[in-house]
């Protein structure tokens, strides 16, 4: 049975695969793009002159874009799990679940649990998915 436990953030997740005695960490990169807002015209006085223009929308597409690569990744890097518990700091981790119950119904039917968790060091990671399993 192949247990596996997946701690994710927006950078980076750690897959953990629990198969019997055998325990495999993998590291799957988001590539994701960090938008800052950065102003070219200094401070806003009664000038005249043009404002920044933000084109949030813009971002936010693109995010999207890179957010569903990486959850791409993920799927094909998990498609032999029986059990798959999600682990992360912010929402990410319930992204990915909804991304599984809209487009990978046969994976989502496998998650046993969606975790709020700090952020986590491979081997923190590690101990937390086998206790995890240890106690199911």
């Amino acid at each position: 049975m192949k247990n596996i436990g997946i701690w994710m953030d927006r950078e980076k997740a750690y897959i953990i695969r629990l198969d019997k005695e055998e325990e495999q960490l993998e590291t799957i990169f988001s590539e994701m793009e960090f938008y800052n807002r950065k102003s070219s015209s200094g401070p806003r006085v009664k000038s005249g002159a043009t404002q920044d223009i933000t084109h949030e929308r813009t971002y936010l597409e693109r995010e999207k874009a890179q957010l569903k690569t990486y959850f791409k990744k993920l799927v094909d890097a998990i498609g032999d799990a029986d059990a798959i518990a999600l682990f992360g700091p912010a929402d990410t981790n319930e992204k990915f679940r909804k991304e599984l119950l809209e487009h990978h119904k046969g994976l989502a039917g496998k998650i046993k649990t969606v975790t709020k968790t700090d952020s986590m060091t491979e081997n923190q990671t590690r101990a937390l998915v086998r206790d995890f399993y240890n106690l199911l």
